[in-house]
């Protein structure tokens, strides 16, 4: 603790805190919005939130301590934003079981040492089209909210692209977004106080079921969105900063906190991408000090999880225009990061045939469009890009 607190400095305390308003304002919001969606009851919801934002914390502030590096261990927003894909596809106890079998998965892979490796056999690139595809139907969405109810979604929308103009990492757009769209709320007088009430977390087993068509429809692409995602861009930013990043150890840690999520409702953890670039940048401070940050937002965030029990009455007050417009735009960097991941290099035909499938909704023998987009997606590259998709395959194997 004398070392922390001789580390302690303003360049990481401001990281942190810039990095708990991304999570706050660019994360709750689309945590409400598919809560929503999946139709969760108060205690469902407010077990989910809590448990993902708790586990989280603590994991970072045990790695970060222990190994004296910014490690932020939160939960994947394209996770979240693709399991509210599926709602009326499956039970939600399909989906906290089919949750708890990738958690159980990023756990065995990190044991055995080979957690980033998932992304050999599910190239980043179709991954990315599928999930790109996934989640279009929320800025179509966006669109149609905005035309329908301007004056609440109108102002929600102006204020991100003021924080888009302003472009300071201070000032997250989403926020703006938030704050700009409350006030369109109260000067219209479309919501009110009378249902808000604050109460503790709940803590809530869900009921599990398991299903082959859930486990293969959440089960894989979970695993391959927070081992491709979270590992693999997280940490290897991390190695770009100079760090010797204890992979395994981390990957096992990932592991461990998304079956906790899975067993009181949540889904699975990963490391913060966006987060892990704000806390190790070298806006952060020193390379041996910006730990200090990823402590201060990791505590930060725990007044997150103790406000778990406002999201239901939260969501029965404000309009649906504002909710799905704010979830909207805090994809919208996901989307984009989608699109660039999975166009920018090779294998853009496969992407491209697995974005086309995963953005048709349908379910066949089961399965969601989205396996599909990802069956679909290699088999057109095994017609129209064989030797690149082999290249991939032999170069991350070697």
């Amino acid at each position: 603790m004398r070392t922390f607190a001789r580390d302690i400095n303003s360049a990481a305390l401001w990281a942190g805190v810039t990095a708990f308003i991304w999570y706050a304002f660019g994360a709750v919001p689309v945590h409400m919005a598919v809560a929503g969606q999946l139709g969760l009851t108060s205690a469902q919801s407010s077990s989910w939130i809590f448990i993902i934002w708790t586990s989280g914390a603590v994991a970072s502030i045990g790695l970060s301590l222990f190994f004296r590096m910014p490690i932020p261990i939160t939960w994947s927003i394209p996770g979240l934003i693709y399991l509210g894909t599926l709602a009326g596809n499956f039970t939600f106890a399909e989906i906290v079981g089919a949750n708890l079998v990738a958690g159980v998965l990023i756990l065995l892979l990190g044991l055995l040492g080979v957690g980033g490796r998932i992304i050999n056999w599910l190239p980043l690139p179709i991954v990315m089209g599928m999930f790109a595809g996934s989640i279009f139907g929320y800025v179509t969405r966006l669109v149609t909210v905005t035309v329908e109810d301007a004056l609440v979604a109108g102002p929600t929308v102006a204020g991100y692209f003021l924080g888009r103009l302003i472009a300071n990492p201070r000032i997250p757009p989403v926020g703006l977004a938030v704050v700009f769209g409350g006030i369109a709320i109260l000067v219209g007088g479309q919501a009110t106080t009378e249902a808000m009430s604050w109460s503790l977390p709940v803590l809530a087993v869900p009921d599990m079921g398991f299903s082959l068509a859930a486990i293969a429809a959440i089960s894989l692409p979970m695993v391959a969105l927070t081992l491709g995602l979270g590992n693999v861009q997280g940490l290897g930013f991390l190695l770009g900063q100079g760090y010797k990043v204890p992979v395994n150890p981390i990957s096992i840690v990932v592991g461990v906190n998304s079956v906790v999520n899975a067993i009181l409702g949540g889904h699975p953890a990963s490391v913060a991408r966006a987060g892990i670039a704000i806390l190790a940048s070298p806006d952060a401070g020193p390379e041996s000090q910006r730990y200090c940050g990823t402590i201060l937002a990791a505590v930060l965030t725990m007044t997150i999880a103790l406000a778990a029990g406002l999201v239901i009455p939260i969501l029965a007050v404000l309009p649906s225009s504002y909710v799905f417009a704010l979830a909207g735009l805090a994809i919208f960097a996901s989307l984009q990061d989608a699109f660039e991941k999975a166009f920018a290099s090779s294998l853009r035909f496969g992407a491209l045939v697995a974005f086309a499938v995963a953005s048709t909704s349908f379910s066949f023998v089961g399965i969601t469009s989205a396996l599909w987009a990802v069956i679909a997606g290699l088999a057109a590259s095994l017609i129209a890009e064989r030797s690149e998709l082999l290249t991939h395959w032999w170069d991350n194997q070697s």
